[in-house]
């Protein structure tokens, strides 16, 4: 075990090795056509006095040079989030791509976006398929579960709209994953979303669990005093329950066919490799977030004025994720966490999950647990022959789904 406040050799190989880090562009900030209830998002324009501006020409260069410059890998990949990027408009990506192919100085450039596939016409879908940008399509499952929290500004239902963005994605061409959000609507429901997703054509899905604390009907970090459980948050039972349900169905039939984000990265926990995921890595840092004025922070879950890290267009970048503050921030995460997960088997797999989950205190008095406890201890005792045997079968040279038939 790595002492309280010292760097491990991950750690260091990540500040002092080639420079290499992911980050979140957020060209339109918390702008946003629908206005989904559980959304941690929507409320930052108040740091920005209620401005929702999209990324000026100058700013959308600057990022994509520096972004660019101050990594030292030879493969660069950008990714679009928001709020909603699409509300940038079409020429907006178009300048993008322009831009990456200037300043690319040979490196090889991808991009992703996360968009919830309101706005996605023919053009755009042509658009992404052309430049092979990866789309990440937010759904939640079948209408009665995604229409339950994801509304538009009148509180419409959008189910149908995004699965005509879908739609127009299939018909293109273009390559596509799902983020499906798991809030209260979606407990006991596991298996069936994870059928509705595979009969809509995905064949690469990422569930994220939805618990946050609100205080005066606003989201709030962990520890802020007098917050309460927004009601759409998932409770820890109902998320064990619903991966389980989703991966006892998996692992006799779609191993090697469908990819589940937690399944990948607790195979290869086991495996002793990076797990792929964030939220389950050792501690935090990598993948930080640009707001539409160049402000920098180190997550999109701490956008809050006391984490900022500087601006792009005054700071350095490569300072900026090298910064005391930045890597303080990722070792919190290790070094924050309570002796129960430290005792824990399953620490080498969670690594107390996501920092923005610690809501809650141990038995013994500690702070800093994870709501979500008591949902992975399910999931990896549940799941722990299964990827132990997945493992060897990896070590001796075969198919992780060679499970399948020996079950």
């Amino acid at each position: 075990m790595t002492p309280h406040g010292t760097i491990s050799l991950g750690d260091a190989a990540r500040i002092s090795g080639p420079q290499a880090f992911n980050l979140m562009i957020k060209p339109a900030g918390s702008a946003c056509n629908l206005a989904c209830r559980y959304c941690y998002y929507l409320d930052k324009a108040e740091i920005y006095a209620g401005r929702e501006t999209v990324m000026s020409p100058e700013m959308l260069e600057t990022v994509i040079r520096e972004y660019i410059r101050a990594n030292d890998v030879p493969e660069i990949q950008f990714n679009w989030h928001g709020g909603e990027p699409l509300v940038c408009g079409l020429d907006f990506f178009r300048k993008a791509v322009e831009l990456e192919r200037k300043y690319s100085g040979g490196k090889t450039i991808f991009n992703t976006i996360q968009t919830n596939g309101t706005l996605i016409t023919p053009e755009w879908a042509a658009f992404f398929a052309e430049n092979r940008f990866l789309v990440g399509i937010s759904i939640d499952g079948p209408r009665s579960v995604h229409d339950r929290y994801r509304v538009d500004k009148g509180g419409a239902p959008t189910f149908d709209r995004v699965m005509r963005g879908l739609e127009c994605l299939k018909a293109a061409g273009a390559e596509f994953n799902t983020m499906s959000a798991v809030s209260k609507a979606g407990e006991g429901r596991g298996l069936e979303i994870y059928e509705f997703l595979k009969a809509a054509g995905s064949r690469f899905m990422q569930f994220m669990p939805v618990y946050e604390h609100v205080l005066d009907g606003r989201i709030v970090p962990p520890s802020t005093p007098g917050s309460k459980p927004g009601k759409w948050s998932v409770s820890a039972t109902g998320f064990g329950h619903f991966l389980c349900q989703i991966f006892d169905y998996w692992v006799r039939h779609d191993v090697g066919k469908v990819f589940v984000g937690q399944f990948d990265a607790a195979l290869a926990s086991w495996c002793g490799v990076p797990p792929g995921i964030c939220v389950f890595n050792r501690s935090c840092g990598g993948n930080s977030v640009i707001e539409h004025n160049g402000d920098v922070y180190p997550c999109d879950h701490f956008v809050y004025p006391r984490y900022r890290l500087g601006n792009i267009a005054t700071d350095d970048l490569r300072a900026m994720m090298n910064s005391d503050t930045q890597i303080r921030f990722g070792m919190d995460k290790r070094d924050t966490l309570p002796k129960k997960c430290l005792d824990c088997r399953y620490l080498f797999a969670c690594n107390g999950e996501c920092p923005k989950h610690r809501f809650s205190i141990t038995p013994a008095g500690e702070p800093g647990l994870n709501t979500l406890c008591e949902a992975y201890l399910r999931f990896y005792s549940h799941t722990e022959q299964y990827f132990a045997r997945m493992r060897d079968l990896l070590l001796s040279g075969s198919a992780p789904a060679d499970i399948m038939a020996e079950i």
